[in-house]
């Protein structure tokens, strides 16, 4: 387990994180913090634990609704996949019956020769 230092809202923090995933911890408590300095900026001083809680506040409401565009667009996805069968299913369907017309035409000609 590896172990970063990281500072939000002024105070530093030691956190421990997977192998690897140092930069990924480093980068995302740096964002925290910028959104913290960011309502401090709009909202004056109105204590650390307040701007913390709705710095998380913010980023679960900016999560929930990325969540929600990414499940809509998957069923928009499913809805083209399934619309793409449908397209491929005509498509042998005509396939077979332009074989069966030209089998026919066929037949018909080598009938007259």
């Amino acid at each position: 387990m590896a172990h970063v230092s990281v500072t939000i809202a002024g105070r530093p923090y030691r956190m421990a994180c997977a192998e690897g995933d140092e930069a990924r911890l480093t980068d995302l408590a740096a964002k925290v913090d910028a959104r913290i300095v960011e309502m401090r900026g709009s909202f004056g001083e109105i204590g650390d634990q307040r701007l913390t809680v709705m710095a998380a506040v913010t980023f679960a409401d900016e999560t929930a609704e990325a969540k929600a565009k990414v499940a809509s667009l998957e069923a928009e996805l499913a809805r083209g996949r399934a619309g793409a069968e449908e397209a491929r299913a005509a498509l042998e369907t005509a396939r077979d019956r332009v074989e069966r017309v030209a089998a026919s035409l066929n037949q018909g000609v080598r009938t007259e020769d």
